[in-house]
């Protein structure tokens, strides 16, 4: 198996053993051992989120909905409503201070778990795009083997047809000679 491995590696990458990549590794044992590499890493990942992870993606996908746009407005709307009509009890007059306050507060915990969750996506992506890679990878290393296969069963053929060819003509040659005699 290990000298399969390396003359694999030479032969379909150009490179020894100790050259190959993480996932040049990983597409040409999984190709040699006839076994799948396709998996979904996003399932993968999704299992080992932490409780912060999980948080910072609700907080994204909800920040980052129309719902939240809608129910923000209308909390702003009745903020400014209740302020303006009760002015005299009012108890955030006209400027709306601390609604300036509790908008920047806002903003300045949001962006950054928005920000740790887009980090995480990203990192996701790169890991699908490694999976990709080493699936793309192992669709060639399996073409490859497909088309030395039909060489190798072309020369055969050919081989086989030769021989018989070969035969036949010095079947012939005898007959003609055979005639000739007579």
């Amino acid at each position: 198996m290990a000298l399969d491995f390396a003359h694999a590696a030479l032969k379909w990458f150009g490179l020894e053993l100790h050259q190959l990549a993480p996932s040049e590794r990983k597409a040409l044992e999984r190709a040699i051992g006839r076994r799948t590499i396709a998996e979904s890493p996003d399932r993968r990942l999704e299992e080992t989120l932490t409780l912060g992870e999980r948080v910072s993606d609700r907080v994204a996908r909800l920040g980052g909905s129309w719902t939240f746009i809608t129910l923000f407005c209308l909390f702003l709307l009745a903020w400014v409503a209740c302020n303006l009509l009760l002015a005299r009890v009012a108890f955030d007059p006209y400027p709306f201070i601390f609604l300036n306050l509790l908008l920047s507060m806002l903003a300045a915990l949001q962006a950054p778990i928005i920000m740790m969750s887009q980090n995480r996506q990203a990192a996701i992506d790169r890991q699908m795009a490694v999976h990709d890679y080493e699936v793309n990878l192992k669709a060639e290393i399996e073409i490859m083997a497909l088309h030395e296969k039909m060489d190798a069963l072309r020369t055969e053929q050919l081989t086989t047809l030769l021989r018989q060819q070969q035969e036949q003509i010095e079947l012939l040659t005898r007959l003609t000679r055979a005639q000739g005699e007579s």
